[in-house]
């Protein structure tokens, strides 16, 4: 299996266009949640995940946006995106978003995993080994793949040998791939997030697992950064959602 991972997509329709055009060849495409809120494209993001996704995990904003749960618990910047997103969404994209699974989920003809956040609880956040040091301990699955942080890399355990995978990318379009060792090791893989990045590289990322080559690989895309800031401020959300995007925070 070689599939396509994506994750945090967040209404962002230029860095997933991006994306799908730079993207290798693949026999799958697994999404690992949050394809709406903050960005202006909500709709023609759910509309292209959903043709293309073999496998889906939700999101905590897809949960919210689709109207699961309140946005009780968002900051006022993120709840205001949330509000907005809900009023656009059409029904088709609300009702596909709704009945999205909870993760972890086994992928079709696949021996990894994927979740949201942590496979312990779809809104925790695996930011470091302390984070990842129970998921590592229990999984039953050599790889597993999360988003939720918008952060690229992740982190593997081997016995007593614990470490954080930080890709290693240049400018304009980048790759790094990883081997993935046997004898029991396992790894916890983040994409990334396709349309709003937080580790201080503004372009979009993605991963590619490769179960039969026994490697990930870790892609960063340049994309159309101004008109998918121009679609932010159109909708009249706020505009630290468009300047966080140059930002890559």
């Amino acid at each position: 299996m070689r599939a396509l991972v994506l994750s945090d997509i967040h209404g962002n329709m230029e860095a997933l266009e991006a994306v799908l055009a730079a993207a290798p060849p693949h026999d799958a495409v697994w999404n690992l949640g949050d394809v709406v809120g903050y960005g202006g494209s909500p709709n023609e993001c759910v509309a292209a995940v959903r043709l293309i996704a073999g496998a889906s995990v939700r999101g905590n904003h897809d949960r919210v946006c689709s109207g699961l749960l309140p946005p009780t618990h968002f900051n006022p910047t993120a709840r205001q995106a949330v509000e907005w997103t809900s009023g656009v969404l059409s029904q088709e994209s609300r009702t596909w978003l709704e009945e999205l699974p909870e993760g972890p989920v086994v992928p079709p003809q696949s021996s990894s995993v994927i979740s949201h956040g942590s496979p312990d609880g779809e809104d925790i956040y695996v930011l470091n080994i302390r984070d990842a040091w129970g998921p590592l301990q229990t999984s039953q699955h050599r790889v597993t793949l999360f988003g939720h942080t918008h952060v690229q890399g992740g982190f593997h355990a081997r016995g007593k040998e614990w470490l954080r995978i930080q890709p290693v990318n240049g400018n304009g379009s980048s790759r790094w791939t990883l081997p993935l060792l046997g004898d029991g090791t396992r790894y916890m893989i983040n994409p990334g997030s396709v349309g709003q990045p937080r580790d201080g590289d503004w372009r979009a990322a993605f991963a590619v697992v490769d179960e039969e080559a026994n490697e990930v690989t870790f892609y960063r895309e340049p994309y159309d950064l101004a008109r998918a800031q121009g679609h932010i401020l159109l909708a009249g959300l706020p505009e630290r959602l468009a300047l966080r995007l140059r930002e890559g925070r």
